[in-house]
């Protein structure tokens, strides 16, 4: 009894950090159980290096995509080889996702990048051109407008992202904020999807990164700190 607690408790944690459906999260914990161990690493006395980044595929669940965009991911790369995208720059796969498939914006961008990473033409947590990123996300039980008001209000950014100081580039409510980080060079991405009228999920990117330790770092900065804002949002309830 205790064990099978123990596993649903699992289960509902990673549905919570991917958005998968009950039996998505339950099948892949069975199967992530089911593969051979990995063999014991050597002994070394270097230090280990930064955790690879998932790939956008393992980040964003497949019912997800299926749900925001109408397809799976299978499918979407389906129809970016029958177009011969692999050919194709960055900004025309994600523009061809939006006027040839009526795909919003912040998932074209999803997709693009999904499927860069799974032809070999960016690694996770790599921009097209070389360069490095991070990013995370997380479904609050707020409106979109309450989780955009936690970024574009000053005072509001203060209590969950602390003695950080960020420019504001542009902002359009409830949906994205682009920001300076800390005087620069790197900056952040943050898009807003509304989720039904109390619940929203913000996604973040944080952009021009130097290298994959700085990226793992990062990751691990926001997932930490969208947690925090989760629980500051959902314990103040949504006011506004």
């Amino acid at each position: 009894m205790t064990t099978q607690r123990s596993f649903k408790a699992r289960v509902r944690t990673r549905m919570e950090k991917t958005g998968e459906s009950y039996t998505t999260a339950r099948r892949h914990l069975i199967n992530r159980a089911a593969e051979p161990a990995a063999p014991p690493a050597q002994e070394s006395t270097a230090a280990a290096p930064p955790a690879a980044a998932a790939a956008q595929t393992e980040r964003i669940a497949d019912d997800l995509i299926r749900d925001r965009t109408g397809r799976g991911w299978a499918e979407w790369f389906g129809l970016l080889d029958a177009a011969s995208a692999t050919g194709w720059t960055h900004t025309r796969i994600a523009r061809h996702l939006g006027t040839e498939h009526e795909v919003a914006g912040w998932w074209a961008q999803t997709i693009t990048v999904g499927y860069e990473q799974a032809r070999g033409l960016r690694a996770p947590g790599q921009r097209r051109g070389g360069g490095f990123e991070a990013s995370a996300s997380r479904t609050v039980a707020v409106s979109a407008r309450r989780l955009f008001e936690a970024f574009a209000d000053e005072t509001a950014r203060a209590r969950w992202l602390p003695d950080v100081e960020v420019r504001v580039r542009t902002a359009t409510a409830p949906r994205s904020f682009r920001a300076d980080w800390a005087g620069g060079p790197t900056r952040i991405v943050v898009g807003i999807d509304a989720v039904g009228e109390s619940k929203a999920r913000v996604s973040v990117l944080h952009e021009k990164l130097t290298g994959a330790e700085q990226a793992a770092e990062l990751k691990a900065y926001w997932r930490e700190r969208l947690a925090a804002l989760k629980a500051l949002l959902e314990t103040d309830g949504d006011h506004r």
